[in-house]
């Protein structure tokens, strides 16, 4: 019974790791630190408005 459950995982990632795979030209590309800046940003901005506005 063990050895089944240990190919059902390598066939159902195997499908998700060709649909990951693939590369859209016309997809928006957006760099890591653009995504790490705006989570700072709008981190800083919901304190600050929590702090200027208290429920």
């Amino acid at each position: 019974m063990a050895k089944n459950k240990k190919n059902e995982g390598f066939h159902s990632a195997a499908g998700l790791i060709r649909y990951f795979d693939a590369e859209d030209d016309k997809a928006l590309k957006v760099s890591p630190w653009a995504v790490v800046g705006l989570c700072i940003a709008i981190s800083a901005l919901v304190l600050i408005l929590g702090a200027v506005y208290p429920t």
